[in-house]
């Protein structure tokens, strides 16, 4: 009987898929290819199943393969982080931290309890990511950051989504508007011409979807001319007079929204969560529970935008 099914197994099956051969595999992994082949025929019998099907000019997944694939990925990803997290416990919380934010976390509420964990920890590596919500939650799930802060996107079921903060919905307009001087409205007197959007794939956008679809808001979303992909890219539009647009207080408050004017939405108040997101099931490497704890504890004191609150 063969050794056990093992870590090295698995590197070999996902890095021949990758390359479609066994020599370049080989190569990569520093292995013979006599190595290489022993561990896929180990592995192919070991599961009573052909994972490739092999000919002359390459090498191409079988059906079993491409099923077993993502599942290779994720168990080699969890490895990797759970050894990830135990070196950072052996070096006594030196190494790195990845974090992921939205745009508007990123811009206005990260900075200043990186710039205190980074004073406190100075042998600490961190590495920032800035991404829509729904690739955030991914990232997340792939085990490529510790944890994100953004909006609840699509509610996966693998995750941990904990609310730190409240944000407001509200209308954007030049300071030049007719509503511009208005200290809140209802939407039903949202205009619906000139209206701008952020495009689908964001959190944003999704949210006000779901809304529009249970009848709590009113807005016509086949008279949108022109969407975004960013709150920075919408400032723009509505700077050169293209329109008005609607989005929570956090992201029309970073600098690109200077000039602009944010109305509060009322009749429903509408808010979105703004939540600590990690995976279930995986603890935080000390240094990453470290930055966690400090960015919680700023959260509860630093100074807010209008409209932004804390949920305790």
């Amino acid at each position: 009987m063969g050794s056990p099914i093992g870590i090295r197994h698995l590197q070999a099956f996902i890095e021949v898929a990758r390359c479609g051969s066994f020599t370049r595999a080989a190569e990569h992994l520093y292995l013979t290819q006599s190595a290489l082949t022993a561990n896929i025929k180990q592995l192919e019998q070991d599961a009573g199943l052909t994972l490739f099907d092999r000919t002359t000019r390459r090498v191409v997944l079988s059906a079993e393969g491409e099923r077993f694939l993502p599942v290779a990925q994720r168990l080699l990803s969890d490895f990797t982080a759970a050894l990830t997290d135990l070196r950072a416990r052996a070096q006594l919380q030196q190494g790195h931290v990845s974090i992921a934010g939205s745009p508007s976390v990123v811009t206005r509420l990260l900075p200043g309890a990186l710039h205190q964990f980074c004073n406190e920890n100075p042998a600490i590596h961190v590495r920032l990511r800035d991404e829509s919500a729904g690739s955030l939650e991914q990232r997340v799930l792939n085990n490529e950051v510790d944890f994100a802060v953004a909006g609840n996107h699509s509610q996966q079921p693998e995750l941990e989504y904990s609310p730190v903060l409240r944000d407001r919905y509200g209308l954007v307009v030049p300071s030049h508007h007719p509503l511009a001087q208005k200290s809140s409205l209802i939407w039903k007197d949202v205009p619906s011409d000139h209206l701008l959007l952020l495009s689908q794939d964001t959190g944003i956008r999704a949210q006000l979807t779901r809304f529009s679809q249970q009848d709590h808001i009113p807005i016509q979303f086949d008279q949108v001319r022109i969407e975004a992909s960013n709150p920075a890219s919408m400032a723009a539009l509505i700077s050169q007079g293209l329109g008005i647009s609607l989005l929570p207080a956090l992201a029309a408050d970073v600098h690109s929204f200077e000039g602009l004017v944010f109305i509060p939405l009322e009749q429903p108040r509408i808010e979105r969560e703004i939540c600590i997101i990690t995976r279930k099931g995986r603890a935080l490497s000390p240094a990453a529970a470290a930055l966690l704890d400090r960015l919680q504890v700023h959260l509860k004191q630093a100074p807010l935008p209008a409209w932004v609150s804390p949920i305790d």
